[in-house]
């Protein structure tokens, strides 16, 4: 179930929901998810479905996978990227294959723990882990050329605001319940243009560190 066919019927799906960037398809296309999710999902891990992860968190859909990368790489490319929610490390995977450098977040260090593994066996190494709360980001490194977020915010946090580049772009769902919208954040000189991008289903953000 792991097969390239299997990957190839999800690309084509991916392709056909309207994706287009052609790098960030080839790199869904060959980056292995089944890696990413517990082994007796793995047969799964081609569908293009969110799965659970344990801890009450999910790997997200590869099409939100694929499209909060494309959003963030509209403008161009990014040489640092500050992700909010390692969870699995599959978005992080991703990433990091498509920007320069890349600092994730994850509240839950065992996940976090996990996904580093699997990113050292893939020999990713663009990659830097904080153990924290995803509310705060990573202000010591700030500022970041693209922030994206995997778990949804009740409003935007102003510390991520804060840590974002001038002409920095961060895509993050906002909301409550079943009332989410997927957003797009760019700052610009005299302050932030809101895009509101459509409604998604995400896992809410946090605050505070779980061991």
């Amino acid at each position: 179930m792991t097969s390239q066919r299997t990957r190839e019927r999800l690309i084509q799906r991916l392709y056909d929901e309207g994706l287009s960037n052609p790098q960030v398809l080839e790199v869904i296309r060959r980056t292995p998810r089944h890696l990413f999710v517990d082994e007796a999902l793995a047969h799964r891990a081609y569908e293009d479905t969110a799965l659970p992860i344990g801890h009450n968190q999910t790997i997200s859909q590869p099409y939100m996978v694929a499209r909060m990368s494309e959003l963030l790489l509209e403008a161009g490319p990014l040489d640092k990227v500050m992700e909010i929610g390692t969870g699995s490390g599959y978005q992080t995977a991703v990433l990091s294959q498509l920007v320069e450098r890349v600092f994730s977040v994850e509240r839950i260090k065992v996940l976090q723990d996990r996904a580093k593994e699997r990113l050292q066996e893939l020999n990713l190494r663009n990659v830097v882990f904080r153990w924290g709360d995803g509310w705060e980001g990573w202000p010591a490194l700030a500022p970041y050329n693209g922030i994206i977020v995997t778990a949804v915010a009740t409003d935007i946090p102003q510390a991520l605001l804060d840590q974002l580049a001038p002409g920095g772009r961060m895509v993050i769902p906002v909301g409550a319940g079943e009332v989410q919208q997927l957003m797009l954040i760019i700052r610009e000189e005299h302050g932030f243009a809101r895009h509101v991008l459509g409604a998604v289903r995400f896992v809410p953000l946090l605050n505070g560190p779980l061991a």
